[in-house]
């Protein structure tokens, strides 16, 4: 724990150096947030020096859970040292917006802000997207503690498939890509028309999944600019990739990527969705090229209107089923139709050892595979007939483990939409606060439309929303195990 305070501290350091780059008068009060919890991370150290360092998958669960928890109160310090958010609530909601990459924001002007803290907006999302262990592991094997732990219960989706026996050597393979991934898109977007602040910000609000603009528009703030969000656009899709696949695509092992059936069904499901929403635009959708009473956000038709209807619908599909939340339309305004399979959407998210939130395509693609092979059993009920997944048996343990986590998921979400419910919430806005929230998406529905933020909400709702990201950026079972008194009991794991 103590690592990830003096880490997180590191990183605060640096957004001093942007603030006092850019000199806008809160750098000293950056770097102090820094120093309190530098301290306090080696106050930790101190005080567990002697302990035995051995992690177990129990201690792994626990770890994970309270680093995330201490990652997000240290983080609420820049907010509030700078008065940039003096709100402990809002404080709070925005850091674990950031390090769980929902970007979910209560800022009103985000323009307004300094650039350090726009900058430390941006490097929570940083963070968070690959997972703040991960990252801890591979950065500082000093820990001499074994990881494979800390990677399981981190690690997206039902497996992760390994690239080295060793954890702390995969750990770095894939934060190497991940920087790698990230350097290129700041430097396309800069030579693409932005400024280098926002091509960096951005960079890592894509790479990360997470969605935080340094614009109140997000990225419709450029929509006269169409190559800008062509390149973010493809950054999500890499984004939303398994990093594993990216590792092989380095290594020119390119048919191991074509043949993934992840992969192909997240590509091609992309493309059909793009299609679809992009000629319902065109033909049924009205969206004017300047802002009107209902569409707040222009839409210049730099290369004619298919290519906008096009591109806008490229851009959201992606922005959604990533989990990343950029904006360049308020896609609740582009008929019933897209309302309800944006809705449906927030709950996909996109492949499994990827950056992104949601469900994961794995899991849908098994769950379906063996709700057909029902079919067969049924008729055969004395046939073994397994699901395969990449042309090998997925082990019936596996399935079960998917089917449970996909009914944890909808009683979490039911749950999360009645106690937003319960709060004063419309019903709109409380299937969509609840299903961004869980998602880690970010834009919702109603009062939580893309146009829209966080701010309205209550209290009680900001630290319900807060706990719905924490429990969807680490899928569930991390967070919810804890809960359990078998936990607690055994002494087996």
């Amino acid at each position: 724990m103590g690592f990830l305070l003096i880490f997180n501290g590191f990183f605060m350091f640096i957004s001093g150096f942007v603030s006092w780059i850019y000199k806008d008068g809160i750098t000293k009060h950056i770097f102090y947030a820094g120093i309190i919890t530098v301290i306090i991370g080696a106050l930790f150290q101190f005080a567990t020096k002697g302990f035995k360092k051995e992690v177990k998958k129990r201690e792994g669960y626990i770890i994970v859970t309270l680093g995330w928890i201490f990652m997000s109160l240290s983080g609420t310090l820049p907010y509030l040292f700078t008065g940039a958010i003096p709100s402990f609530t809002n404080a709070f909601f925005e850091t674990i917006s950031g390090y769980t990459t929902t970007g979910a924001s209560i800022l009103n002007d985000i323009e307004s802000m300094p650039k350090g803290i726009l900058f430390w907006r941006s490097t929570t999302h940083w963070i968070g997207g690959m997972g703040i262990i991960v990252l801890t592991i591979a950065i500082l094997p000093l820990l001499g503690i074994g990881g494979m732990q800390l990677f399981a219960a981190e690690a997206p989706g039902p497996s992760a498939d390994k690239l080295h026996p060793r954890i702390t050597d995969t750990a770095k393979r894939l934060w190497y890509i991940y920087l790698g991934f990230t350097l290129t898109e700041a430097i396309l977007l800069k030579f693409a028309g932005m400024s280098f602040f926002d091509a960096i910000n951005h960079a890592m609000s894509t790479l990360s999944t997470g969605g935080f603009s340094t614009k109140n528009a997000s990225v419709a703030h450029w929509n006269d600019q169409p190559i800008i969000q062509y390149i973010i656009t493809i950054f999500m899709i890499i984004a939303g990739t398994n990093f594993v696949l990216s590792y092989f695509a380095f290594k020119g092992k390119i048919s191991k990527v074509l043949h993934d059936e992840e992969f192909k069904i997240y590509f091609l499901s992309i493309i059909g969705l793009t299609l679809t929403v992009a000629l319902v635009i065109f033909f049924n959708a009205d969206v004017s090229s300047l802002p009107t009473e209902t569409q707040l956000i222009a839409h210049p038709m730099v290369y004619g209107e298919f290519e906008s209807s096009l591109r806008h619908a490229f851009f959201q599909v992606v922005a959604v089923i990533t989990t990343t939340g950029f904006v360049t339309a308020d896609f609740t305004i582009w008929t019933p139709f897209l309302t309800i399979l944006f809705f449906f959407l927030m709950f996909f998210g996109a492949s499994a050892g990827s950056t992104s939130g949601g469900v994961k395509f794995v899991r849908i693609i098994i769950m379906i595979k063996n709700g057909f092979l029902e079919f067969k059993r049924s008729i055969h009920p004395n046939a073994i007939i397994n699901v395969r997944f990449n042309k090998r048996t997925v082990s019936q343990d596996i399935v079960l483990n998917i089917m449970a986590f996909f009914i944890l998921y909808v009683i979490v979400f039911s749950v999360g939409a009645g106690v937003f419910g319960l709060l004063g919430l419309d019903f709109a806005t409380s299937l969509g606060g609840a299903a961004s929230s869980l998602g880690n998406v970010g834009p919702a529905f109603g009062k939580l439309s893309p146009v829209n933020n966080f701010n309205d909400l209550p209290a009680l709702g900001k630290w319900w929303s807060a706990f719905l990201m924490l429990l969807g950026r680490l899928e569930l079972f991390t967070v919810m195990i804890l809960f359990t008194p078998y936990f607690w009991k055994t002494n087996k794991f």
